[in-house]
C-alpha cells in the first residue's frame, strides 16, 4: 500500500474513533499532518489527555488490518470497532 493510502485509512480511522468519543462525552480532534493522530480529552479536565494514533498491520493469515495505538505505544483496540476503542479510553481517562 502506498504511503498516501496508509495516510487515508489512517485518518478514515481516527475520524470514526473521534465520533465514538464524542458520544462519550469527549474532545477529539484529528491531527492530519504527517503522522496523522487523534487527540483526546475530557472538557474541563484537559489533564486528562491521550494522543491516539492508528497502523496497519497483518494477522496470522497475512491480511492487512488496523488498530488504534496509546502514545507509548502498546496496541489499544481493533480499528474496526470504534466504540470498543472509545470504551478502553473513556475508561482510563475518566475522572474518578
Amino acid at each position: 500500500m502506498q504511503q498516501g493510502g496508509r495516510d487515508h485509512a489512517r485518518s478514515y480511522y481516527l475520524h470514526r474513533l473521534a465520533a465514538a468519543l464524542d458520544t462519550q462525552g469527549f474532545q477529539a480532534t484529528v491531527r492530519t499532518t504527517y503522522p496523522c493522530a487523534l487527540h483526546v480529552f475530557m472538557p474541563g479536565a484537559s489533564m486528562l489527555a491521550e494522543s491516539i494514533d492508528c497502523m496497519p498491520g497483518t494477522d496470522d493469515d497475512g491480511r492487512l488490518f488496523w488498530y488504534y495505538r496509546w502514545s507509548w505505544g502498546e496496541v489499544l483496540h481493533d480499528a474496526s470497532d470504534p466504540p470498543g476503542a472509545a470504551a478502553k479510553i473513556a475508561e482510563v481517562l475518566a475522572a474518578r
